[in-house]
């Protein structure tokens, strides 16, 4: 099977916004957005990588977070119109939401996440969006957290929660002897910006892992490629999280991009990323990363 991974497209769109909704962390969002991103994140990326996809001959797709730039309505509106594209359809594209999906607490409130996108993140035998969403196709069964609660500025930080852990527990060893890829927003380890962006309670979600196992993990939320390993019970979890599918950007290492995998016999047998070539306004083949991943700082 071939599992296509990206993440952090942040969608923008302003249309009908009133200022009111600016009175919040939007604000800050906003002139962020003004002041560094610009114009980093342009839509017609994100619609190149539909293109793309639907010349690819992938088996399911997985976006882990971050559609959106201010979690606004027309921002889902537009998100939803480009994932409706694909050609696999909902029932072969699982998303999960970002911190920015969940912006602020008026939008965990009015569950724009949940309701316009329902359709990609409900999972078998559900009837509305209920995480972790477990998604099983194939050898493979997908299981889809929830990291993303808002925070204050200047936090960008995530959190999973009791609950949610110990559905992940069950649902790990449900489908114990499937090719198991747990799917999250925030990197599941320490990294450099973890006391502001970091996973809150990263380490539970590692003693579950190191528990019950995982085959692979994916995550976004960085912007960057990171290819780590954490413990499991059988040997290391590869742990991999893909840069930007928006970001325009010159330098190679940063540019707009996104991973297909392909697994085999249960196993991780290559890791494909394919990045846009802004002179040929087209994604292409740019690195096939190895597999031999170096232990990641708990």
């Amino acid at each position: 099977m071939k599992i296509a991974h990206f993440s952090d497209v942040h969608a923008l769109s302003l249309d009908g916004v009133r200022p009111w909704q600016f009175l919040n962390k939007r604000v800050a969002g906003y002139l962020n957005l003004r002041l560094h991103r610009g114009e980093k994140h342009p839509v017609r990326l994100f619609r190149a990588i539909v293109d793309d996809l639907n010349a690819r001959p992938v088996d399911h797709v997985v976006v882990t977070g971050d559609l959106t730039n201010l979690s606004l309505a027309p921002e889902f509106k537009l998100a939803r119109e480009i994932l409706d594209q694909i050609a696999l359809g909902p029932k072969g594209v699982t998303v999960i939401p970002g911190n920015h999906d969940v912006y602020t607490f008026g939008a965990l409130q009015d569950k724009l996440f949940w309701d316009v996108l329902a359709p990609y993140a409900t999972g078998d035998g559900k009837d509305a969006v209920e995480f972790p969403v477990v998604r099983v196709r194939g050898e493979v069964a997908v299981i889809g957290l929830s990291t993303a609660l808002p925070s204050p500025p200047p936090l960008a930080d995530g959190w999973l929660g009791r609950a949610q852990l110990e559905k992940l527990d069950e649902a790990l060893a449900a489908h114990d002897g499937k090719f198991r890829i747990v799917a999250l927003h925030h990197p599941p380890y320490t990294n450099r910006h973890a006391i502001l962006r970091g996973l809150r309670d990263r380490k539970k979600l590692q003693r579950v892992l190191a528990r019950r196992g995982a085959e692979l993990i994916l995550h976004g939320h960085e912007h960057r490629d990171l290819r780590v390993t954490i413990p499991g019970p059988r040997g290391p979890i590869p742990v991999i999280g893909v840069g930007s599918g928006t970001y325009d950007d010159e330098r190679p290492e940063r540019r707009a991009r996104y991973n297909v995998y392909t697994i085999e016999a249960g196993r991780l047998v290559s890791v494909e990323t394919r990045v846009h070539e802004p002179s040929a306004e087209r994604f292409s083949v740019h690195a096939t990363p190895t597999t031999d991943l170096r232990p990641a700082t708990p």
